[in-house]
């Protein structure tokens, strides 16, 4: 196939798929009638449909992975300029990592999200799911997908790929539904849910709950709790990039950006920096859906979700699949000790796996903003 001209995928929209088949059996007990999901996809699904890749976004992602979208409706103005822009653009498109001259790519919206995926910031008749939307776990957004999957009448997926916690939904995808899939890549991830981690999560949400404005997750969708949820965000943010990265970008004076501090005076652009990544996370994302996912990350057990005895009965299943395994140096929300537990029980049960550690001074990060660290070994492997 001749290279196409441009090297970028160019204005997208977001499509729904309607799922309206059989009730669909959530793990916690709880029956979703029907529920839909937004999702893009990119390049050309090939006549026997074998080349399609499906790419799972970290936590507060989106479907939009590439190209420009400057409108999803109906999200009451949480699509900000922000997102305007794939938040994987230079890893999707002609020649790239994710090459669409070859490959079919597709980006979902996990169920429970908040970018037109069904959730609690959508209606479920005429009002909002709010805090009545049901508990959902890493399985329950993966067989929603595999739903898509099903609808786009493709039986078996070339790779899936995810970074941070969508690693956690590949490893779901290879070991619940393995004759679904063939190549699979989590980037930055890990076996289960650190002790850090737990805490973190749980410094979170407590930030969330305890806010006035939660009002137990029945808040007014004009006034949601945004102090809580800024406060989250400042607590997540920090393990994104390295201390270094950080301080590199807080660079300049110190800006209040409307401060909600009373005898507290910032001192450290540092402060600054991460108050306005709170104040600017709360206007995209919706607080009982950022819940929900934490909630599905606290409990995530990948060895109860998919049935198997322990991690080596676990991955027994996957002797037919291909890993490449990616760590992050200086990543601090998922250090590579915790992928190296990954190798380890793949290597255990004799599954073929590459692992490749990147060395960047972002940290988590990296995986959004260093495509040249990435694209060869995953170019290679898809190939």
């Amino acid at each position: 196939m001749p290279r196409s001209k441009s090297h970028r995928i160019g204005h997208v929209r977001t499509r729904f798929f309607e799922y309206k088949g059989a009730p669909f059996q959530l793990r916690c007990g709880a029956v979703l009638d029907k529920f839909t999901l937004a999702y893009e996809t990119y390049g050309t699904l090939n006549a026997n449909r074998s080349n399609a890749i499906l790419v799972f976004h970290a936590m507060t992602g989106s479907q939009h992975a590439a190209g420009i979208n400057r409108d999803v409706p109906g999200l009451d103005g949480r699509w900000t300029d922000e997102l305007h822009e794939g938040w994987w653009n230079e890893f999707i498109g002609p020649g790239k990592a994710l090459d669409t001259d070859k490959y079919f790519v597709i980006c979902a919206n996990y169920l429970g999200g908040c970018y037109g995926s069904t959730g609690p910031a959508t209606k479920n008749g005429r009002r909002r799911w709010g805090a009545d939307f049901p508990v959902l776990r890493v399985a329950d957004i993966v067989d929603s997908q595999i739903k898509l999957i099903d609808h786009l009448g493709i039986k078996v997926l070339h790779a899936a790929i995810g970074a941070s916690i969508g690693g956690y939904l590949c490893l779901s995808l290879a070991t619940r539904h393995p004759d679904r899939v063939k190549i699979l890549a989590p980037i930055a991830s890990g076996l289960e849910t650190t002790v850090l981690q737990r805490l973190m999560n749980f410094e979170q949400i407590t930030a969330i709950e305890l806010d006035p404005a939660f009002r137990g997750g029945a808040y007014d969708p004009k006034h949601p709790p945004r102090d809580g949820l800024a406060a989250a965000r400042r607590i997540a943010h920090k393990t994104f990039v390295s201390l270094e990265d950080l301080h590199a970008r807080a660079r300049g004076d110190v800006k209040d950006h409307g401060s909600p501090f009373g005898w507290y005076e910032m001192n450290h652009p540092v402060e600054s920096y991460l108050l306005h990544q709170g104040l600017k996370f709360v206007s995209r994302f919706d607080a009982n859906t950022y819940l929900r996912i934490l909630d599905a990350w606290q409990w995530f057990d990948l060895v109860a979700e998919a049935g198997a005895s322990d991690f080596e009965d676990l991955f027994s299943r996957c002797k037919d699949h291909r890993f490449l395994v990616f760590s992050i140096d200086s990543d601090a929300s998922f250090p590579p000790v915790e992928q190296g537990r990954i190798v380890k029980m793949l290597e255990a049960s004799h599954v073929p796996v590459t692992w490749i550690t990147v060395h960047s001074g972002k940290g988590h990060d990296s995986f959004l903003l260093e495509p040249g660290l990435f694209t060869p070994h995953i170019a290679q492997i898809l190939a």
